[in-house]
């Protein structure tokens, strides 16, 4: 019997957890975990802004984009992001 995609990404979730099992946990500020959080929504926004740059067709839509992706990694940078 085929497995659903459901199982397999609970048997990752399950095999996961079970590497993590032997390291310690660094517990974080409030801080730190707010700025955490704001990182994590960035790197999502510009996640987007990619995709869309991708699919863009208009001329003053990707210019748009553009900047706001400028802005995004501005953003980022100032919280210590590296670009890959």
């Amino acid at each position: 019997m085929a497995r659903g995609w459901e199982s397999k990404s609970v048997e990752a979730q399950i095999e996961s957890a079970r590497a993590r099992e032997g390291q310690q946990r660094v517990r974080l500020t409030a801080e730190q975990a707010a700025m955490e959080k704001k990182r994590d929504s960035l790197l999502l926004q510009r996640t987007r802004v990619l995709h869309d740059l991708e699919k863009c067709k208009d001329a003053r839509y990707r210019k748009i984009l553009a900047e706001g992706l400028a802005f995004l990694e501005s953003q980022l940078k100032q919280l210590g992001w590296q670009p890959k």
